[in-house]
């Protein structure tokens, strides 16, 4: 197996470039009030993007298959935030508690679009249902993660969410969303035919985020609070987090009795957490709070579940291209 498939993207190493710049040159002053409005604005612009971008026919379309759309919601919300909280005596020790925050918060958020759907195709799943099923997570995950947030948050000793951060998530990402569904009609076609733009809005807005959160987290002594055992530490929850829930997952769609296309599905976008959706979130969600710990775990997350998930769904398209040969040369 080539090395070259364990070696980050080239979004991961912007994002480890942008992080460097920060821990270098932090923003602060007037230039830190002007990437905060930036960055205001490119979220806005992203979920208006992908308000825009969602087809309602191919969730229409995808809804029928309710039994693996339930499933695949079930691990986002339900199983990933009883295992932040179920493992916090065993997982806590290892980082400090702002990250550990910064876990739970990865913990509720929505599973990802692109790699879930991407995953999917290349071990040869049901691809119509993951879309369905990876918009659906998307999507709900507006309303959903705030409360899980608040929920947790309760049970972490931090205080519930406040009406002030509803409010604000209402109006910088449910509101540019549905503005984006309801434009559909007149510019989902040329949304479609400029991927790329979403794509740079998509990673533009995460980096912008990342290069304010980081840089108020560098002035305030993030790197002192957060020394390499720390970090390893990080590491290893990161990895416990994803392989219970890949088991899961996938033994779970064994046991309700999903074909290999649907549990491959479920498999996919059940054990995902979205970068995309999580940063700008947080920024939202967490005014007030050390903001660089609560991203970096969903940063560490991201490349991991990639460089995983890339490994498994190889596995996955070779054993189908073997049941098939093994079909196809077994006597009628």
């Amino acid at each position: 197996m080539s090395l070259r498939r364990f070696l980050p993207d080239r979004f991961t190493c912007a994002l480890i470039l942008t992080v460097t710049l920060a821990t270098v040159l932090p923003c602060r002053g007037a230039a830190a009030s002007v990437f905060e409005v930036l960055t205001d604005v490119a979220i806005a612009l992203l979920f208006f993007l992908h308000g825009a971008k969602l087809s309602r026919e191919a969730v229409v379309a995808g809804a029928t298959h309710w039994r693996l759309h339930l499933t695949v919601l079930a691990s986002t919300f339900v199983l990933f935030p009883l295992l932040g909280l179920l493992l916090r005596p065993l997982l806590a020790p290892l980082v400090t508690p702002e990250l550990y925050l910064g876990v739970l918060f990865l913990c509720a958020l929505p599973s990802t679009v692109q790699s879930s759907i991407a995953f999917t195709s290349i071990a040869r799943g049901n691809v119509a249902a993951a879309i369905c099923s990876a918009s659906a997570s998307s999507l709900l995950g507006i309303v959903i993660t705030p409360l899980l947030v608040g929920l947790m948050l309760e049970s972490h000793g931090q205080g519930g969410m406040s009406w002030d951060a509803i409010g604000s998530i209402v109006l910088q990402l449910f509101v540019p969303f549905v503005a984006g569904q309801v434009a559909q009609r007149w510019i989902g076609g040329w949304v479609a035919k400029h991927r790329g733009l979403v794509s740079y809005v998509d990673q533009g807005s995460i980096l912008l985020v990342v290069y304010t959160a980081f840089s108020a987290a560098v002035l305030q002594g993030l790197w002192k609070q957060v020394p390499l055992p720390v970090l390893g530490g990080l590491l290893v929850v990161n990895a416990v987090l994803l392989a219970i829930a890949l088991l899961v997952t996938r033994y779970g769609a064994r046991a309700l009795g999903f074909g290999r296309a649907d549990e491959i599905t479920i498999v996919f976008c059940g054990s995902k957490k979205s970068l995309a959706s999580g940063v700008p979130m947080a920024k939202v969600l967490f005014a007030g709070h050390p903001l660089g710990a609560i991203v970096l775990p969903i940063m560490l997350f991201h490349q991991i579940q990639l460089m995983t998930c890339a490994v498994l769904a190889r596995r996955y398209a070779a054993r189908s291209v073997e049941w098939k040969s093994a079909a196809e040369t077994r006597p009628s």
